[in-house]
């Protein structure tokens, strides 16, 4: 029996309007400045066109393509911060992003307090959240000493470490991972690897990364993706995975 598809994307279309500049010099910018106003033509660019692309219950698939291809913009609609041009999105369950760093984080809160205000935000009880605190602290690896100060004075890679753990850590069925292979030490960037492929027994998981070794070792599914269009998709049977 086929398993129920969680995401799923149909004809969809994503547009954004590049809004037009003048190109002139300092003399003219301030000589323009009391003349009438000119007319602006704005440039259009289509960053998505024609994606249709599913997601199954238990499936951990791969978006890979070149840097602006479209990628997060795809993530970016499942997650509903932006919404297509065009085109059908279904989404069964809650989803749990990962597309930017400290994402949903307030730099005047502390780790602890960031914990409950992000996992709140993926969906999770406050009940839940504090039932998991100690383990999504200890995985994150933060020093104690960090997780009550504020996460303004985190670095780049404690921030990531800490919305990684508390993404993982969450009751959503889809995960949405964006280049979180590429960040962090080389023994944490492992630690994560493992645990998406724990996750893969209970969670439906969409992964964006360059590391294609770590992507074959861990997907069902490679969805190729080109100057907004997919070119091809790839199955990755189990005994070709690589270790």
């Amino acid at each position: 029996m086929d398993k129920e598809n969680l995401v799923e994307l149909k004809n969809i279309w994503k547009k954004y309007k590049i809004i037009g500049k003048f190109k002139k010099s300092l003399r003219e910018s301030i000589s323009s400045f009391f003349k009438e106003k000119e007319e602006i033509e704005d440039d259009e660019f289509w960053a998505l066109e024609d994606i249709n692309l599913t997601l199954k219950k238990g499936e951990c698939i791969s978006i890979y393509g070149p840097n602006g291809s479209g990628k997060t913009t795809i993530l970016k609609l499942i997650s509903s911060i932006t919404y297509p041009t065009k085109g059908e999105i279904n989404i069964k369950g809650k989803v749990a992003p990962l597309i930017s760093l400290g994402a949903g984080f307030h730099n005047d809160l502390t780790g602890r307090e960031n914990i409950l205000t992000n996992g709140s935000i993926l969906g999770m009880s406050i009940k839940e959240i504090k039932e998991k605190e100690e383990s999504i602290i200890e995985f994150s690896e933060l020093d104690r000493k960090f997780i009550d100060m504020p996460v303004r004075k985190y670095s780049t890679g404690m921030n990531t470490r800490l919305g990684f753990s508390v993404a993982v850590h969450s009751t959503a069925e889809i995960i949405l991972l964006d280049e979180i292979l590429a960040v962090g030490d080389e023994k944490f960037r492992e630690k994560c690897h493992e645990k998406i492929k724990e996750l893969k027994e209970t969670k439906s998981i969409i992964l964006v990364s360059h590391h294609m070794d770590i992507v074959r070792s861990i997907v069902d599914r490679i969805v190729y993706i080109k100057k907004g269009k997919i070119v091809e998709e790839e199955e990755i049977k189990k005994e070709s995975r690589q270790n």
